[in-house]
């Protein structure tokens, strides 16, 4: 097992250098789920609140895949200027533009034969949105100022907060971009929805900056309560100030900040989706977006033909599918 995988004990691993630390049920299922669809070669789109985990989902889905020892190449659509975004894309040739005084390969490049993260997808422009989805349909493209076509193989992998439907429904997102990204979607759920992993990380956020502190059990109480909106950062930010601000080598509920040390409990969440429903959901998705086409849908998935219409059988539309697509 690679270092970058290495599990030390049932909650704690390393993703692509990542800390990974999960006790709650609702985060095991969401992984268990990557495990299932990473080896796949369908495009995934992952959504969730801020500061909920969303790049830790894509590294766990690149180092589970056949393309784990290839590059990962990552990129946040938000922090660039809409000028710089396509030459840090698909790159440019000498003499493009002034100053450029080399070929510079764009990311696609970087990530051939391995994965590439496209992180807030939803702040792509639309012209970019249009280049995007031609390359993601094997149209190679051409480096800014140059003559010859560029092919690559890269699997895409994209996360947003932002509710791309609505987008889609505003005239901010392309819907033919979308459904192409989100070929198999993940969410990540908020911390609020993931009681159990509040202690879990703020320990070992503790552990990280001072291995000789603790929480105290009431200051404990006191970040289980808390709504953390701002999700995992909020709760590494507030770990961070915690210790610094403690007298001694224990924090207490009066280390804490003020809307912290008195939130009300937090209401109980719903349960997770089973991960059967999540594969069940995964199938017919895949199997809408290629028409029905079983052949199709399998290769997508990962299985075998004959695995899926065992499983189509299970949910119950086999036949009727089988039937009305004669595949």
């Amino acid at each position: 097992m690679s270092e970058n995988t290495a599990v030390q004990g049932p909650e704690f691993a390393v993703l692509l250098g990542m800390p990974v630390v999960i006790r709650s049920e609702a985060m095991r299922q969401v992984m268990q789920f990557v495990q299932r669809v990473a080896q796949t070669t369908a495009s995934v789109l992952i959504t969730g609140e801020s500061g909920a985990g969303k790049e830790l989902i894509a590294r766990a889905l690149h180092q589970f895949s056949l393309r784990c020892n290839m590059p990962w190449v990552d990129v946040n659509c938000g922090a660039l200027p809409e000028h710089l975004m396509e030459s840090e894309l698909f790159g440019y040739e000498k003499g493009a533009f002034s100053g450029a005084d080399k070929m510079k390969q764009g990311l696609f490049d970087l990530a051939h034969m391995g994965t590439l993260f496209l992180d807030e997808i939803g702040e792509l422009d639309p012209r970019m949105q249009v280049k995007l989805l031609r390359v993601l349909d094997g149209v190679p493209y051409f480096r800014l100022g140059g003559v010859k076509k560029v092919s690559v193989d890269a699997r895409i992998i994209t996360a947003t907060n932002q509710n791309l439907e609505e987008g889609i429904r505003a005239g901010k997102f392309r819907s033919d971009l979308f459904h192409r990204l989100s070929q198999l979607h993940i969410h990540v759920p908020p911390l609020r929805e993931r009681h159990e992993d509040i202690g879990a990380l703020a320990e070992f956020f503790l552990h990280q900056n001072d291995p000789g502190m603790r929480f105290s059990p009431d200051a404990l109480e006191a970040l289980g309560r808390h709504g953390w909106p701002g999700n995992v950062r909020e709760l590494r930010n507030t770990v961070m100030r915690a210790a610094i601000v403690a007298s001694g080598n224990e924090i207490r509920v009066s280390d804490l900040p003020a809307g912290i040390n008195n939130a009300p409990p937090l209401k109980p969440s719903m349960s997770p989706t089973s991960l059967d429903e999540m594969e069940r959901q995964m199938i017919m998705q895949v199997l809408g977006q290629t028409g029905g086409h079983h052949a199709k849908a399998a290769q997508v998935l990962g299985i075998s033909r004959r695995t899926l219409s065992r499983k189509l059988k299970t949910y119950g539309v086999g036949d009727a599918c089988e039937a009305l697509t004669a595949c």
